[in-house]
């Protein structure tokens, strides 16, 4: 019982947000073998296999000849070339990314030969530092993108920002609307970024009736725009004026900028309705659809909407509707049931979901192809919760159509919850919380052991107690606690943020050998008294930060994790005592798809998510293991380097 009550309240609160997501399998994919996509350009465009991005170089940055005395009187000094210096931007040969490199004559923006209205659009975009670009929708309303790495207060200008317009007229001026918050990553990493755009829309007679909008933006998963209107294109657009369709374009003449996995959903603007709605009601304590529907209903009648407000009881009922929905085109739709209780939905006579149990709350969705025309529905729904007020609502979308409300507002209101949200804020000492974490957001990955640490500063991370490892890090607020808290809660916390998950399980070993794997310690396991032992924390009285401690064969290990002064990054640093002479002991630091090496002594991890920087002489090794790469490094007595994201 108290676990229903528990996800109620996480139901409600993303019952939303997992409808604009749901069913995202059906997208157009840009083939970036070569340029065929796209109109012609200077030649600063071009398809590549691989980039790399600097995060130390900015691309504004030249370095002037160096002077050199020669020693000899009366001549001017001898000017010889700058030593080489990294670039900020390499590539290699091969198909797959999208490249910019812009220079004074080459410099075309760079413009899809596709053209869109409505659209959802996906994309993965590396910026080198102090480099900017954006992405027109329509070739009109810009998206920025921008090196934005650590900056505490976006503005319009930042990466996710929308644009301004340069309109000098009064009634057509817009200053443009800066990020909610800012997700951004260190230069030189991918990042990811979906757009929800309508268009503007015209009447018979070309006059706009509409003004173009972003349903939604997100950077690196996190929601920074809502529902946000354009009521004239942005600066720099392909043409002053609004069209119905118009192409995609990416800025090309501001500096370098790298794109893949670009993708996106042509969306229609589609009208279902429902019609001869008819309600019954029955009040009692039901467990199943079948306890009531061979009764005589307390009341029954005609509605013009969906709606449990004809109910006359908040709890201990029944209500059975029938009715017509009308599709408007041949298609496969999926219908989303979102209620408090139990319940049913057939269509056509086709039933499509069945929860028989009186204390839930649901959100299911299903599919069904259905051609245009008129079908008969029936939705069936009963509650024996007291603690969860009547809730109905049935949306309906297909791939390429936005998902359509067919309930009445206050029967499922989009931002009712039940229970207020529990979040945890730092202060200004850091904040410590004990939970469970479910790593990746899998709750097959549960982490039992794990402790958020919160910095005043406002860089979060979530170490595991039980294994000794830095599992995830991120910026912004710190954690909501409501899964753990409401109710009797699950014990689990989350991180608000776009988390930066590491990797999982213990990091310091022994091995035979450079290829011998780390151990896994198991969710039971009982720790051998020479093996992995977790000692706890202490907190170092300078900074009020913790000190965590474990053993490991004999070794007594100190961990200190600490962001630096600009909260861009976090130092870990491994202490290990009671050293001895036994070879053989390694430290890991990463894992991923791709682990590279670049000239500045970093490495970019998990195919260019994160980087790894070491302080000191050591060198770590790039290592096979089952199909992944490893960063790993031997260890004496001591161990200290810095993720950057």
């Amino acid at each position: 019982m108290h676990c229903f009550k528990r996800c109620f309240f996480l139901f409600a609160s993303f019952t939303i947000t997992a409808l604009i997501h749901a069913q995202d399998n059906t997208v157009n994919t840009i083939p970036l073998t070569d340029m065929s996509a796209f109109r012609p350009q200077a030649g600063n465009w071009r398809v590549v296999g691989d980039v790399t991005m600097d995060p130390t170089v900015d691309i504004h940055e030249h370095h002037a000849e160096v002077p050199v005395d020669t020693g000899k009187k009366k001549k001017k000094t001898k000017k010889f070339p700058a030593p080489e210096q990294p670039k900020a931007v390499t590539f290699r040969q091969g198909t797959g990314i999208l490249l910019n490199m812009n220079d004074d004559v080459k410099k075309d923006n760079l413009v899809s030969v596709f053209e869109h209205g409505d659209i959802e659009l996906m994309l993965e975009v590396m910026v080198p530092k102090g480099s900017n670009s954006g992405i027109y929708l329509q070739g009109r309303y810009e998206v920025q993108l921008f090196d934005s790495w650590g900056v505490r207060n976006p503005t319009f200008t930042d990466i996710g920002g929308i644009f301004r317009n340069w309109e000098t007229e009064k009634g057509k001026i817009y200053m443009g609307k800066a990020p909610s918050t800012n997700p951004a990553k260190a230069p030189g990493l991918w990042q990811k970024i979906k757009i929800s755009f309508r268009a503007p829309k015209f009447n018979s007679r070309g006059e706009k009736i509409a003004n173009a909008r972003f349903v939604s933006v997100e950077l690196n998963g996190v929601r920074i725009h809502d529902n946000i209107e354009v009521p004239l294109p942005t600066g720099g657009p392909i043409e002053n004026n609004e069209k119905p369709t118009g192409p995609l374009l990416i800025q090309g003449d501001h500096g370098p900028v790298a794109l893949r996995n670009i993708q996106y959903r042509p969306m229609h603007e589609t009208k279902f309705s429902l019609s001869d709605i008819a309600y019954k009601t029955y009040y009692g304590n039901f467990k199943t659809i079948s306890d009531f529907t061979s009764l005589k209903p307390a009341e029954s009648g005609s509605i013009p909407e969906l709606t449990c407000e004809v109910l006359n009881n908040e709890n201990a009922y029944g209500i059975a509707y029938t009715g017509n929905i009308s599709v408007p085109q041949d298609g496969t739709y999926q219908f989303q049931l979102v209620y408090s209780g139990g319940g049913r939905l057939i269509i056509n006579h086709e039933q499509l979901q069945d929860f028989q149990r009186p204390d839930g709350f649901q959100r299911d969705i299903s599919s069904i192809t259905l051609k245009a025309g008129t079908y008969p529905f029936e939705i069936y729904n009963f509650k024996d919760a007291s603690w969860m007020p009547p809730r109905l609502g049935l949306f309906v979308q297909s791939t390429n159509t936005y998902t359509q409300a067919l309930h009445a507002f206050n029967s499922l209101p989009p931002d009712d919850n039940p229970v207020s949200p529990i979040y945890l804020y730092v202060g200004r000492e850091p904040r410590l919380l004990r939970a469970f974490l479910d790593f990746k957001g899998d709750t097959k990955q549960r982490l039992t052991h794990t402790i958020g640490v919160g910095d005043p500063g406002g860089t979060h991370y979530i170490y595991d107690l039980k294994s000794g490892n830095l599992v995830c890090l991120w910026r912004g607020e710190f954690i909501d606690a409501t899964p753990m808290w409401h109710d009797r809660g699950d014990g689990s916390f989350r991180p608000r943020g776009a988390v930066q998950y590491l990797f999982n399980n213990q990091p310091l070993a022994f091995l035979a050998s450079r290829n011998e794997l780390f151990p896994v310690i198991g969710s039971e396991v009982v720790a051998e008294e020479n093996d992995h032992r977790g000692k706890g924390y202490e907190i170092e009285e300078s900074s009020g930060r913790p000190v965590f401690q474990y053993t490991y064969q004999g070794l007594v290990v100190e961990d200190k994790i600490y962001p630096d002064d600009n909260n861009r990054s976090i130092t870990h640093e491994v202490i290990i005592k009671n050293r001895g002479t036994k070879p053989g002991l390694y430290y890991k630091l990463g894992e991923g798809p791709s682990v590279i090496e670049l000239e500045n002594g970093y490495f970019a991890v998990n195919d260019k998510q994160y980087y790894i920087k070491l302080i000191g002489a050591t060198t770590p090794i790039i290592r096979d293991v089952n199909g992944q790469k490893e960063l790993i490094v031997a260890v004496e007595n001591t161990l200290k380097y810095t993720i950057i994201w």
